[in-house]
């Protein structure tokens, strides 16, 4: 990971800082920068994605001589998610990096990567969202004035946590408590699932595992290690089961307004940090998975296909399908495979 030691990565995501808003360190120019771009984002300064968006930031100021300086807005400085959406629509912001549900509440198609047990690795993931899908949904979302650059940054796999027994198999899902979040993409695919999901706060994942109020979660493994879910946990599942991901966006009529020079050092920057984000969220999940190991947390690797079959035998795919439309549901397939 170039520039970043896993030990940086996880010391920043476990102290997550609040940190005042800051600009990109720019080069000494004799004139105040032509453009001054905003980009707000929900994660910790520290955090890998801030990391390469300080880079990228860095690099524009330089390549263009001082005329783009971005500032940068770490951890939802600027508001939540459907503030930042709001004030990226309405121009207030130039940059945002929603994840793909996110910009589903105003785009539905971005959605489509959270599909159920849709992608089995990263091969898989990156073959769709920087081929023919990932340019269909990145088209959707111009129409609603917005530009999305080319290389979706990583938000990670998330993974399924257990108190009382290993998930091994679609089975093991029968009545299943397990918390999801506000979505209505997941709470369907674990009803079709078998399991009984309930939509709860973040902040209430701890204490209701604590007290049984639901049996399993899921989460990406970062987020299981810091907010210390070992403690009210002892199995885990590498289940795949969603990837989701950031979208980095613009600005239509900002993005618009840069000149063509500048707008290629701007994309060109944004694209290869969010190449460099995704190895890092990579080689940091390895990392944490034998951590949380260390800490009594049991994984197991189940087999995607009894989830697949019970999703297929369900009519959550073709459900899904008719939703996110036949264009969209054959470039997924091209990359993952037959679902529906």
């Amino acid at each position: 990971m170039t520039g970043l030691t896993r030990r940086t990565l996880l010391q920043s995501l476990a102290t997550a800082p609040a940190a005042a808003g800051f600009v990109a360190a720019m080069p000494a120019v004799a004139r105040a920068a032509e453009f001054s771009l905003k980009y707000g984002n929900n994660l910790p300064l520290n955090h890998p994605l801030n990391v390469r968006a300080q880079e990228a930031a860095d690099r524009i100021a330089k390549a263009t001589n001082g005329r783009v300086e971005v500032q940068i807005f770490p951890n939802n400085q600027l508001g939540g998610d459907t503030d930042m959406l709001a004030q990226v629509r309405s121009g207030a912001i130039t940059f945002f990096t929603p994840s793909a549900l996110v910009i589903a509440t105003l785009v539905p198609v971005a959605a489509i990567n959270a599909v159920g047990f849709a992608f089995a690795d990263y091969d898989q993931v990156w073959k769709a969202m920087d081929g023919g899908l990932g340019a269909h949904v990145r088209q959707a979302i111009s129409k609603v004035g917005l530009h999305a650059f080319e290389k979706m940054w990583d938000n990670g796999f998330r993974q399924m946590t257990t108190g009382n027994k290993p998930i091994e198999s679609a089975k093991d899902m029968d009545g299943l408590k397990i918390r999801v979040p506000v979505s209505p993409l997941s709470i369907a695919m674990f009803k079709a699932l078998g399991a009984a999901p309930t939509s709860l706060q973040f902040s209430e994942v701890y204490s209701s595992l604590q007290t049984r109020i639901v049996d399993a979660q899921e989460n990406p493994l970062p987020i299981i290690q810091v907010a210390k879910l070992y403690e009210v946990q002892k199995y885990c599942a590498t289940s795949n089961h969603i990837w989701d991901g950031f979208w980095f966006i613009a600005h239509g009529r900002t993005w618009s307004g840069l000149p063509a020079d500048l707008q290629k050092i701007v994309a060109d920057a944004i694209n290869e940090a969010g190449v460099k984000q995704r190895e890092d969220i990579k080689g940091l999940n390895a990392t944490v998975q034998k951590d949380l190991e260390s800490k009594g947390l049991v994984f197991n690797q189940p087999a995607p296909d009894s989830f697949r079959a019970k999703l297929r035998d369900s009519g959550f795919y073709g459900e899904w399908k008719g939703r996110f439309g036949e264009e969209a549901w054959g470039l997924l397939e091209n990359a993952v495979g037959k679902l529906a």
